[in-house]
């Protein structure tokens, strides 16, 4: 049965169900995993909602994966939702049916309030993401909460004030005395707006200058990083001594998206690549090991082999034996000297929690290496995500835990200062845990959504 007719059926039932009638809508891949993470918690709660939702980037695959139904048209953009980096993508996603297939979602969205209203039930939406799925849940005429992803006060501000910018345009994000604008907190005051859950504390404590209802709850980013082998097993008896042998990890972070992630991989390896020549001096920070195991933390959508020819390219060469407890046997295993380098594209948890530091080119892996504890270098790429203009922003809004080298040869000296200085650790581990917030947001989330909207 097709979710239409499965939405069909459910308007035409004579009698209301005492559920919650929930829909989701969200804006980009990323948010749908966001909004995924939620409902998984919801759906564990003692009554838990009808769930429906409407992904207005992509087609959604995240909830299918949960066997969520769709209300609405869903199509990818040639943008993949990343028009906000460049005017040349929202021109070519405008061509492509964006102004159609919006108001065709928004038509859905008033068409599923429409007949659960006339149901009688009890019904709401979650709006994950930023302005887009806002005004969508406010236009709805149904009370709505929202999980805003995209902004933070960081990108602005800090603890201690206003961050100084070099471009006079900069004002402009903050021109109101906050990073969301008058209307986005216009839209988060009204009445039928019952939660907003900002992604951070400092943004939670902004927001609070005005009549909204924010709660300060964490960052769903956060949840489901569980690794399944625990970290201690790199070590057996005597764990305290063999920490201090053990070899350095570090995690390399490409990105997801094809073909941006295989160029960005050529220049983290050029930067492997600088980072192995100098381990060769004389007074290397390496540990007393002596080695170095990189771990390549691949998207299930891009290619190992390409990935593989790189590597290859660069002296490295096929290995059989895992240096490491990876649940991976498709993992390619490369060596080097004294240095390891594993591929995985099932041991992303694992890559994330055994380095001690990044080489990074991604958003979202990025920023939850960095909610760790850990620090990160990252190097901007060409685009379309990973270009100049996002690396500067991600760099404010992760601070010092996010370290921007210019070019591949620089991440030698930054990894080299990094372990030099182990009070700078310590400062990046609090700042990293403090910018991106502890586990167990999406229950936190799920519990406050059922109290604010499971009451008739």
């Amino acid at each position: 049965m097709s979710d239409v007719s499965r939405l069909s059926l459910a308007s035409n039932s004579p009698t209301a169900t005492p559920r919650l009638q929930l829909l989701v809508l969200s804006n980009g891949h990323g948010e749908d995993v966001i909004a995924v993470r939620i409902l998984q918690a919801l759906l564990q709660q003692a009554n838990p909602p009808d769930i429906y939702a409407l992904p207005l980037v992509g087609e959604g695959r995240a909830y299918e994966n949960l066997n969520i139904p769709l209300i609405g048209a869903v199509r990818t953009m040639p943008s993949g939702g990343f028009i906000y980096m460049d005017g040349r993508q929202l021109a070519r996603d405008v061509r492509g049916g964006l102004v159609q297939l919006t108001w065709s979602q928004i038509q859905a969205v008033r068409r599923w309030v429409s007949s659960q209203k006339k149901l009688g039930n009890n019904n709401a939406i979650l709006a994950v993401g930023d302005i887009v799925p806002l005004l969508f849940a406010f236009v709805s005429g149904a009370n709505y909460a929202f999980v805003g992803t995209a902004k933070s006060e960081y990108y602005v501000r800090d603890e201690v004030g206003v961050l100084p910018r070099k471009s006079k345009a900069a004002r402009w994000e903050n021109f109101s005395g906050s990073i969301y604008h008058p209307w986005e907190r216009w839209l988060m005051s009204r009445r039928r707006c019952r939660a907003v859950f900002p992604r951070d504390g400092l943004t939670t404590q902004t927001l609070k200058n005005w009549p909204i209802p924010a709660f300060d709850v964490g960052n769903p980013m956060m949840d489901g990083l569980e690794p399944k082998v625990s970290p201690q097993l790199f070590y057996m008896a005597n764990a305290r001594y063999q920490e201090m042998d053990r070899p350095l990890v570090i995690t390399l972070l490409p990105g997801s998206r094809p073909p941006e992630a295989y160029q960005n991989w050529q220049i983290i390896m050029t930067g492997v690549s600088a980072l192995m020549g100098s381990f060769q001096e004389r007074d290397t920070f390496l540990p007393n090991s002596g080695s170095v195991i990189f771990l390549g933390a691949i998207a299930s959508g891009l290619d190992l082999n390409i990935l593989a020819q790189t590597v290859q390219s660069q002296g490295w060469r096929p290995h059989a034996d895992l240096p490491l407890p990876l649940q991976d046997s498709n993992a390619l295993i490369f060596k080097q000297r004294n240095a390891y380098l594993i591929l995985t594209q099932q041991s992303y948890n694992e890559c994330l929690h055994w380095g001690d530091v990044a080489i990074a080119m991604a958003g979202t892996a990025t920023e939850q290496f960095i909610g760790l504890g850990k620090p990160a270098i990252a190097i901007p790429g060409k685009g379309p995500q990973y270009n100049p203009g996002f690396a500067e922003a991600q760099s404010r809004l992760l601070g010092l835990s996010l370290i921007l080298v210019e070019e591949p040869a620089q991440v030698a000296q930054v990894v080299r200062s990094l372990f030099t200085n182990p009070d700078s650790l310590h400062i990046i581990r609090e700042n990293g845990v403090r910018r991106m917030g502890k586990p167990g947001a999406a229950r936190r989330i799920a519990e406050c959504l059922l109290e604010k909207f499971g009451n008739w």
